[in-house]
């Protein structure tokens, strides 16, 4: 039986190739999406869920609770050493401190071979290895880091750095500071997990890197690199940590406007909470899994349109069958297997689809998506259970339809709209895939004018031409001021500054301030720019009031921006002129206010920000250049960088390059909503493409006598033309309030946001009447321009 119902379904499928080309392909383009989406969202879900006491694990993160609130990763690094010391609720504790892209040089032969870790370096106490399960595959772990100078490596660097030799003993040259011996080999990491460190160091080797980091009694800052990790004991709650977290504010910060609160962060929850620095939120993943749940229902949709529409078709062959004994689970259960065999083809094309679209998904996202079925038991399984929830989805009402024709009016062909689902059903399905369609469109519309507005709005200073250069590792004041005026000679550069960071970045230094003669520090935190004199006119930042600060390599004056005034409560910009503000316990004249600038992204307010010139902060030069002759003055750069520093490798990025990085989560999405929108608008189009055929079979006859009467190809077009115009109207006016309701939701996350204006909405629809009337044009042409006469001799 099962045999002869999927050779009569192969028969059907060759019968009608048109008709199953197009149910193919759409359930194909849907369940492709289904793929990667799936694929995507296991791959996060999956991160660091390998470690042995994952559900016991937990990072030690603080809220900072001022005039508003803010959250970082780090902890004052004296934390982890007394929670080990005061309480029994841990099984280890591990403090680590992470530097990212440090150079690593080490000496070969009569050379030095230098290598620049974006990942960086970890300064690590031991028990950091007894919480995460990261094996050693040469040395011991209970002995690799106790000394200092110490350090364990990765499978992958060990043999980039050293080759086929033995890496154990060999030596390393940390960001020119610190030689470290490699005391062990790490097996390499995997690739879900977001402890991206190939290089661990002894914790005691801090010192020799940050002094002051490295301190047990440096509770009065926090740094973001300095993260703690608990391994609680069974049985302990994270409460029971955390309620005795407090007393450490009050022992050690006791008249600080910046209240820690340390929270204990599931180690599950890393991965996703952006607050502290996650790198994919929960939502996103939400949303995605929507959308492809969303592409599924509308490729059944669309066949279900197509068979029904079909089904007139097939009247007389389920006639002829129940006459003949068939009954109507049989005849079911063989419209059952037709879909099936659809979907099993489908299938199969969406999973090769998936591994041409592979590389694309693993490019945008920087990730690593295996779609091999045989290495893991997830992809098969969600797939086979996809393609029977398809098959039934998009099978079972046909089956029923169809399966209940009554012989007799099937026979005769005297079955009517009603008998096969009726024009009312088909209206409702079609309305469902353009309010899915329309969602999405205006979803991406939103999108793409607020990432237009973040990249091209006025940011209250000029980010256009300037290049940042990194300072090479361990140079000092003196060579950084040889440098700057080597660059300063070089034909197309036009300023040079030496600065902390650019105006807007979201590295910076947080941290406290007193102004005049009050007696309490502010409860708004200063969000410090170091800068050289030349700081403000390379990046164009206009002064309102007062003057620039003169040349120093110490903070001798003060320039604040227009929201330090008002966090102060002062109205005038000259009446802060000349008064002492104390930043972070230096007093100094404020002697200018710069016109506010965004100095984080569009997702924050702008900070109170102070300017002064302190070279010990200096990391970066601001090298404004004329784009006239770009990659000519980029190579004299890198030249005379290289002259001064040849131990270090240079590096170089365009500012304004590093403010779209700031986005590259909304850009990765939209580019996904552009491709899921177009996808939908295509399978809503098949659906509309089989409600057309529908109609214009139900309509062969008064087609025929309207021209016969004089009816013109135009008039016949506008009896297909006002029933699709009123399906869209109809669906627009769900999706509206819809797309209305989540992009406001959506674009709260920005403290500087578009508005969603009428015209997206317009745009929206608009763009869905032009593609619907394109599908509708082929099969309404075809049966307008159809002899009147052969029409009514059919009938």
């Amino acid at each position: 039986m099962i045999k002869n119902y999927f050779k009569i379904a192969w028969r059907n499928l060759k019968k009608n190739k048109s008709y199953a080309f197009i149910n193919i392909m759409g359930l194909a383009l849907s369940i492709t999406c289904g793929i990667l989406i799936f694929s995507l969202v296991n791959y996060h879900l999956a991160f660091d869920n390998f470690h042995d006491n994952a559900d016991r694990i937990y990072r030690i993160v603080t809220e900072q609770h001022r005039d508003n609130i803010s959250y970082t990763e780090g902890v004052p690094s004296p934390l982890g050493k007394a929670i080990r010391t005061d309480y029994d609720f841990t099984e280890k504790v591990a403090r680590i401190a992470g530097f990212d892209e440090l150079l690593v040089t080490i000496k070969a032969d009569n050379s030095i071979k230098k290598f620049k870790e974006k990942d960086g370096v970890a300064f690590t106490e031991p028990e950091y290895f007894s919480i995460f399960n990261f094996p050693l595959v040469q040395g011991s772990m209970s002995t690799a880091l106790n000394e200092p100078y110490t350090a364990v490596v990765t499978e992958r660097l060990a043999k980039k750095y050293f080759g086929n030799d033995n890496p154990i003993n060999k030596l390393i040259r940390v960001d020119n500071k610190v030689d470290c011996r490699i005391t062990g080999i790490l097996k390499d990491l995997p690739k879900n997990t977001d402890q991206k460190t190939e290089i661990y160091v002894s914790y005691t080797t801090l010192k020799e890197y940050d002094e002051w980091l490295s301190k047990d009694d440096s509770w009065s800052g926090i740094q973001s690199s300095m993260h703690c990790y608990a391994l609680l004991k069974k049985g302990v709650s994270p409460a029971s940590l955390e309620n005795v977290l407090p007393a450490y504010v009050k022992k050690y910060r006791p008249t600080s406007k910046n209240v820690h609160h340390y929270k204990l962060q599931p180690l599950a929850d890393i991965h996703f909470n952006a607050h502290y620095g996650g790198a994919m939120e929960k939502r996103n993943l939400w949303v995605l899994s929507f959308i492809g749940m969303f592409l599924i229902i509308t490729a059944c949709v669309n066949f279900i349109n197509l068979a029904t529409a079909q089904a007139l078709n097939r009247s007389k062959e389920v006639g002829v069958r129940k006459t003949l004994g068939s009954l109507r689970l049989q005849l079911f259960w063989q419209f059952i297997t037709e879909t099936g065999l659809i979907t099993i083809i489908a299938t199969a094309i969406a999973y090769g689809l998936s591994w041409l679209a592979l590389p694309y998904v693993n490019d945008w996202f920087g990730i690593h998506i295996n779609l091999n079925i045989l290495s893991s038991w997830q992809l098969p399984v969600f797939m086979l259970l996809l393609a029977v929830l398809v098959t039934f989805l998009s099978g079972s009402y046909p089956g029923i339809i169809l399966s209940g024709f009554k012989p007799v009016l099937a026979i005769k062909g005297k079955l009517s709209q009603q008998s096969v689902g009726g024009l009312n059903t088909r209206r409702t399905l079609i309305v469902t895939q353009f309010a899915i369609s329309q969602v999405l469109i205006i979803g991406m519309i939103v999108v793409m004018g607020q990432m237009k507005y973040a990249k091209q709005a006025d940011l209250g200073f000029n980010k256009d031409g300037i290049v940042m250069i990194p300072f090479a590792s361990g140079a000092d004041s003196t060579a950084a001021e040889t440098l700057k005026n080597r660059f300063a000679a070089i034909s197309g550069v036009e300023k040079v500054s030496l600065c902390f960071t650019a105006p807007l970045d979201n590295n910076g230094w947080s941290t406290s301030m007193r102004f005049d003669n009050r007696a309490e520090t502010e409860a708004a935190r200063v969000n410090y720019k170091a800068g050289d004199v030349n700081y403000l006119s390379t990046f164009d930042l206009k002064l309102i009031a007062g003057r620039n600060f003169f040349p120093s390599d110490t903070v001798r004056e003060y320039l604040v921006n227009e929201t330090m005034l008002s966090k102060l409560g002062i109205r005038s910009p000259n009446d802060i002129i000349g008064k002492t503000l104390r930043v972070d316990g230096t007093p100094a004249p404020v002697v200018g206010v710069v016109k506010d600038f965004h100095d984080r992204s569009f997702h924050e307010d702008i900070n109170a920000v102070c300017i002064s010139s302190l070279s010990s902060l200096y990391q970066t030069f601001a090298v404004k250049i004329n784009l006239a002759n770009t990659k000519a003055t980029q190579a004299a750069l890198e030249k005379a960088w290289s002259d001064v520093s040849p131990n270090n490798i240079y590096e170089s990025k365009f500012l304004d390059e590093g403010i779209a990085s700031f986005y590259e989560t909304e850009d990765l999405m939209l580019k996904l909503v552009q491709v899921f929108s177009l996808i939908a608008i295509f399978i809503g189009c098949l659906g509309l493409y089989g409600l057309v055929a529908f109609m214009a079979a139900q309509k062969t006859k008064e087609i025929g006598i309207r021209k016969v009467l004089g009816s013109s190809v135009a008039q016949i077009l506008w009896l297909f033309e006002k029933e699709f115009s009123r399906l869209i109207v109809i669906a627009f006016l769900i999706a509206a309030p819809l797309a209305w309701w989540a992009m406001h939701s959506w674009l709260q996350d920005y403290k500087f946001r578009i508005s969603i204006s009428a015209w997206f909405f317009i745009i929206a629809i608009s763009t869905t009447f032009v593609v619907a009337a394109l599908t509708v044009s082929y099969q309404a042409i075809k049966a307008a321009i159809a002899n009147p006469v052969k029409s009514l001799r059919t009938e």
